[in-house]
């Protein structure tokens, strides 16, 4: 995004606390639009004048409308100083664009560039060893973000009212993956051991299942969204993966795996989503082209056990495959060919099946590493810092939980960069799904939700984190309402 442009969403960002006192989440759903119409319109490539005077305008209006800043001249500091240390506040900005735009007059980048996993892990660390455990780094952008999350704690803002709703349609077999549909409240699906995938609509109430997709002939194992939602790709025990139009249900391909294995994961490419990764029971990787049905040359690779968990950090150039031996292995991924080039390994635990892996650019405002959250059957959820471009990790911490056996998934809180502190969220097989803050030295647990009856499988929030969705081991999904301050 060019620089005026972001001068333009820091402004709307400074004024965001003053909208709607209470109601957080239409403030946050608010500047996330901003967001996305000024992107669009910083690669219109409109003339400097012109968004100057945008600029101009736009601070005197919402200057009428909510009255001056609290603090003179703030709005342009701000502007100021989110510029110099960020591109954006937002984690659908997370794209890692080389923007020449973005350049100033000498061509240096305002900016540290997010791709650089090194240099911001350098920066990281000489922050994070001069501050007290469990503070946060004094930022003007830590401020904002406050100020956006309505100056509420995290603890506050993961208070649950209770069940929202109850789905029981695949109940007696197992719900591996719960899924919302991407930037989306109220679409969920759901996939399950009993050869299915329920999408399901929550409002208008009554919540209902809208279609259940069939056609695997053995349990469903993973699905995913595409981007833009209107496919899903899911993979099966059956050794296939389909590819299905979530519009009206319809089968569009069916794809069988290359070594005739049963498929136990898969992920979109996050940018080309003609690109699918899959994950099989022979300890191999397969990089496929939905639209041929076929393997992309070079895109494939042979991991120590079963594929079980992957994940791409948000550019897609790194990928992360977890398998059942322990061992977590990256990959730099070629975004023109889809080759697939072995970079790093870790030893998480040796013979602990890693059943979960979730990539994150920036934790929150206040702890900018690039991380990674892993479920490895270890009684613990792990974070780690991705420290290079390589994708090399070390473990910053660890979080209490009960997981031996199940394949316990956890995920990172989609809004917590606009709080003090950041949230993850993971199942249990304590059948409780737990809400830890990655800042907190002590007492990091935040919230437990208490309500299924067998270990909770997986966890996924929908867009402006108003509802929590989680799914357990005797095929119960349970939709959770957040607090309304």
């Amino acid at each position: 995004m060019a620089a005026v442009w972001q001068q333009v969403l820091a402004v709307d960002a400074r004024y965001n606390a003053y909208r709607t006192p209470t109601f957080p989440q239409f403030r946050t759903q608010y500047i996330r639009r901003r967001s996305q119409l000024l992107r669009e319109n910083a690669k219109a490539g409109h003339p400097p004048a012109l968004r100057r005077q945008y600029l101009r305008l736009r601070g005197q209006l919402l200057g009428q409308r909510y009255g001056p800043l609290s603090e003179p001249g703030s709005a342009r500091a701000y502007s100021n100083s989110i510029v110099r240390s960020s591109r954006t506040t937002l984690d659908r900005m997370e794209d890692f664009e080389d923007d020449p735009r973005a350049l100033g007059a000498r061509g240096h980048r305002r900016s540290v560039s997010r791709g650089s996993y090194q240099l911001q892990a350098q920066l990281n660390r000489a922050v994070y060893e001069d501050r007290p455990p469990g503070s946060v780094v004094p930022t003007s952008a830590a401020e904002a973000s406050r100020a956006m999350a309505g100056d509420t704690s995290l603890s506050e803002n993961y208070a649950f009212a209770g069940m929202y709703h109850v789905f029981d349609q695949h109940v007696d077999e197992a719900v591996p993956r719960v899924r919302f549909a991407n930037d989306d409240r109220h679409r969920l699906a759901c996939c399950s051991l009993d050869g299915s995938i329920s999408l399901c609509q929550l409002v208008p109430a009554p919540p209902t299942v809208l279609r259940v997709l069939r056609g695997h002939t053995r349990g469903v194992s993973d699905f995913a969204w595409s981007l833009s939602n209107d496919i899903l790709v899911s993979t099966s025990l059956d050794a296939t993966m389909r590819i299905w139009a979530s519009e009206d249900g319809r089968c569009i391909r069916e794809i069988p795996d290359p070594d005739g294995a049963e498929l136990l994961c898969c992920t979109f490419q996050p940018v080309n989503n003609n690109l699918t990764v899959v994950g099989n029971a022979k300890h191999n990787v397969h990089v496929m082209n939905i639209s041929t049905g076929k393997k992309v040359k070079g895109g494939s690779s042979k991991l120590t056990g079963r594929v079980l968990a992957l994940s791409f950090d948000a550019p897609g150039r790194l990928l992360w495959a977890g398998d059942d031996r322990g061992s977590v292995f990256s990959f730099l991924f070629d975004m023109a060919t889809g080759k697939l080039t072995k970079a790093k390994r870790l030893v998480v635990h040796e013979g602990s099946p890693v059943t979960s892996i979730s990539a994150r650019s920036w934790v929150s405002r206040e702890a900018r590493d690039p991380s990674l959250l892993i479920n490895a059957c270890l009684n613990k959820l792990l974070l780690y810092r991705v420290v290079d471009n390589e994708g090399t990790l070390q473990l910053k911490r660890s979080f209490p939980i009960e997981q031996s056996s199940h394949p316990v998934r956890s995920i990172f809180c989609p809004l917590m960069s606009f709080r003090q502190g950041a949230c993850v969220v993971t199942g249990s097989e304590d059948m409780c799904v737990h809400f830890f803050d990655v800042e907190r030295a002590a007492k990091a647990a935040v919230n437990k939700l208490q309500g299924h009856s067998a270990p909770v499988l997986d966890v996924s929030f929908n867009c402006d984190e108003s509802l929590l969705a989680s799914s357990d081991a005797s095929g119960m999904v349970i939709v959770w309402r957040r607090e309304q301050k």
